[in-house]
């Protein structure tokens, strides 16, 4: 199973890791995506996105359209979401144009702290 993990991470951890991966040609088991603060990534992963992630996580190639009848929403609307995961690496485009979730599950991770 192929897991993408959104996280909170600073630039130096997400160096360290690829410095390590190098150093070891050990490659990670799970696809990592930063986020340098925890606004950025609600920014990016809002409730309606995440709805949408739920939908097309066992869906396969799908067109914005079809992705929009699977949410019941606005084709407009779905595209502009699809856009911003597709940017992030969340998404990924198919060569037939169709979208793409690649991964069979999802994980978020972030840490809330004492100020």
């Amino acid at each position: 199973m192929t897991t993408v993990i959104l996280e909170v991470r600073t630039p130096d951890d997400v160096m360290a890791d690829f410095a390590n991966a190098w150093k070891t040609a050990q490659p990670q088991q799970d696809a990592r995506i930063g986020f340098a603060t925890p606004e950025l990534l609600w920014k990016v992963l809002t409730a309606r996105r995440w709805q949408l992630l739920k939908a097309l996580c066992s869906a396969g190639p799908v067109s914005i359209r079809e992705a929009a009848r699977l949410v019941g929403r606005d084709v407009k609307a779905v595209h502009g979401d699809v856009v911003a995961l597709r940017n992030a690496g969340v998404l990924q485009s198919a060569a037939s144009g169709r979208i793409v979730f690649p991964f069979d599950a999802v994980k978020v991770e972030f840490l809330l702290r004492a100020a």
